[in-house]
């Protein structure tokens, strides 16, 4: 789906990515992943995790399976696998908001800009602090999990599905992603995507997926998205 310009939208919805985003969990499921698939003997790296972020858990297991063994993982041993990641994940300790997040929410609920999740993440433990950490801000039925999808990221699906719910056109919505795969799913979709570089991925990397525009924090993004939103809203063709 060809994207417009800034010329031809205007911000009803902010389809927004949780980990990297609005959380500051990234690094504790790279080690999550790490310890999990590590020990089975196949090769892998923090760092690759980042990069898989938005990736369903199958399509990431299968991803490092066919890998190493040139098939996917048996179902059974796929919820095993990502049961023993979640369990890891726990044991990290807690996971904070994302500095600057908070700053973007209330900028977009200021400017009556309906705001959606859009995860491939099943976390409960993130999930379930959402109301808490941005009250009224993610109010059923405006997330999209991992559990909602069936393609998962770099796939359009979880951006469309999210422009569904919101009730909105690809040109009247912007999605916020930290990570490769998510950017291409929102350019996928249509949507002008903002990339926010919350962690070890070169700009380059989500210039290269697509991202429209890209800042290197969300505490960076907080002191430029009234601007952002201005322009969209205001110019026209």
């Amino acid at each position: 789906m060809k994207r417009l310009s800034v010329s031809t939208m205007c911000c009803k919805a902010a389809l927004i990515d949780m980990d990297g985003v609005l959380y500051d969990s990234m690094p504790h499921h790279a080690e999550a992943w790490y310890r999990t698939i590590a020990p089975l003997g196949i090769e892998c790296s923090r760092e690759e995790f980042f990069m898989l972020e938005g990736s369903t858990r199958t399509r990431t297991i299968n991803l490092l399976f066919n890998r190493a063994y040139g098939h996917d993982a048996a179902e059974e041993l796929s919820l095993q696998l990502y049961a023993e990641k979640v369990r890891q994940f726990r044991a990290l300790g807690e996971v904070l908001p994302m500095q600057g997040a908070g700053r973007v929410i209330d900028v977009l609920l200021l400017h009556n800009v309906r705001t959606i999740l859009v995860t491939g993440s099943s976390q409960g433990t993130l999930l379930e602090r959402l109301d808490d950490d941005y009250p009224g801000a993610f109010n059923e039925p405006f997330r999209i999990t991992g559990e909602d999808v069936t393609h998962g990221k770099p796939s359009p699906e979880p951006y469309l599905m999210g422009l569904k719910r919101a009730k909105v056109s690809a040109h009247e919505a912007i999605v916020i992603e930290n990570a490769p795969l998510g950017v291409e799913a929102g350019v996928a979709a249509g949507v002008f995507t903002v990339a926010v570089n919350t962690g070890p991925i070169p700009p380059q990397a989500l210039y290269e997926s697509g991202a429209d525009i890209v800042f290197d924090s969300m505490t960076h993004f907080a002191e430029h998205i009234t601007e952002l939103i201005d322009i969209i809203n205001t110019t026209t063709l």
